[in-house]
């Protein structure tokens, strides 16, 4: 069976406690089982994993180069994650970028990331409902 690569990074684990107002009352359970109800009808399976070390990120992307492909919130780290920068530039699959928030209508230092011009799409904004789309663009991307 094929897997999708769901990673997510620093501070992603406490969702549904963390700043709710903010980043919705989806757990990060409740993402992991929506992204596998959009691709489960392609025969695929999600491989979750939340990391809040950069390090342990970078290890989880290189170690995924067989999945068909991957769904990326990196958090704060798409500000200065250049290292998480170079284990994308390698992942010799397509990925999406996802963030929870409107990063453009939020602080200045979160207007710019250093993984969006590697991503083959950006979602922000939508809430968890982005993970969903993200995983649809998947699914209508790979072939």
């Amino acid at each position: 069976m094929s897997e999708v690569l769901l990673l997510n990074g620093p501070n992603l684990g406490i969702l549904g406690r963390r700043e709710p107002e903010i980043y919705g009352t989806d757990t990060l359970a409740d993402i992991e089982r929506a992204v596998g109800e959009e691709v489960a009808g392609r025969g695929w399976r999600v491989v979750a994993r939340q990391h809040d070390c950069e390090g342990e990120m970078i290890r989880t992307i290189q170690d995924s180069y067989e999945t068909v492909g991957a769904i990326v919130n990196p958090g704060a780290l798409m500000i200065a994650g250049w290292s998480l920068r170079d284990a994308l530039a390698n992942y010799p699959r397509p990925w999406l970028e996802v963030h929870l928030s409107n990063v453009w209508a939020r602080e200045s230092f979160r207007h710019d990331s250093v993984l969006a011009p590697l991503a083959a799409g950006v979602i922000v904004g939508l809430g968890a409902l982005g993970y969903r789309l993200a995983a649809r663009a998947l699914v209508s991307t790979v072939s």
